[in-house]
């Protein structure tokens, strides 16, 4: 999945993320947890808006992301802002660092982008090969509420100053979002349409558990986005901090 003409727009559009907030929120998670971040992978990082935020706040952090288009938006931001940040293009689903970390972040529903449970799986698993015993893997991910009872078969429309953005959504039974994405670039007087479609698949929290659990995670926190509150029947994206297993 490239995104390559969502990159160009992507930050213009997810205007509303408040990147400061979910920093901030990010590392008192850490600190609640009793984690001190250490060496830090930001996984499928897109633009890397959360990773200039969290380098801003002192953490030794670097990005990971499977479009070219995503990263190159990623490293002109962060050269502009003075900040010297490692950026990989790998597919998480086979990443290949070069030494083990101490954390890892995957925000923003990155891993419903993942097309089924295997390769969730294995994303869950090759995160934790790299990983440090007692390091955490911090990701988020939007639940099966959601799917059905807000993205449903919605459509949504933006109107920025640079593009004009009409957002499909198509919701099938097994908690699939098929999306479609119609961008309107004008062009000397009229609108050039781009077109691009991805899905995202939701899962029972159980499964989520469970797969951790597989993947050789011993301790795992369940909370409402933002929150340190406990999940809710209609709770739309639930944050994970799943703890590595130590060595015996």
């Amino acid at each position: 999945m490239s995104y390559s003409f969502f990159a160009q727009y992507y930050d213009e559009l997810t205007s509303n993320v408040e990147y400061p907030r979910r920093a901030e929120y990010l590392l008192k998670l850490m600190e609640r947890l009793g984690h001190v971040p250490g060496l830090t992978l930001d996984l499928a990082c897109g633009t890397g808006s959360l990773t200039l935020e969290l380098y801003r706040r002192g953490v030794d952090i670097y990005g990971v992301d499977s479009s070219v288009e995503m990263l190159s938006e990623a490293r002109a931001k962060c050269a502009d802002a003075g900040a010297d940040i490692l950026f990989l293009c790998q597919k998480m689903q086979s990443i290949d660092l070069y030494g083990t970390v101490d954390t890892a972040i995957c925000t923003l529903d990155s891993l419903n982008h993942l097309r089924n449970g295997e390769e969730l799986q294995k994303v869950m698993e090759r995160v934790a090969f790299f990983m440090n015993p007692g390091g955490y893997f911090i990701f988020d991910m939007n639940t099966l509420y959601k799917h059905h009872r807000v993205l449903g078969n919605e459509t949504y429309v933006y109107d920025t100053e640079h593009v004009y953005c009409v957002w499909q959504n198509r919701c099938h039974k097994d908690g699939r979002v098929d999306i479609q994405l119609d961008f309107f670039e004008p062009e000397e007087g009229l609108y050039a349409r781009s077109t691009e479609r991805f899905s995202e698949q939701a899962y029972p929290l159980e499964e989520i558990l469970e797969r951790l659990q597989r993947a050789g995670y011993d301790d795992v926190q369940v909370f409402d986005e933002l929150t340190f509150d406990p999940p809710r029947e209609d709770s739309q994206r639930l944050v994970f901090a799943a703890r590595k297993a130590r060595e015996k």
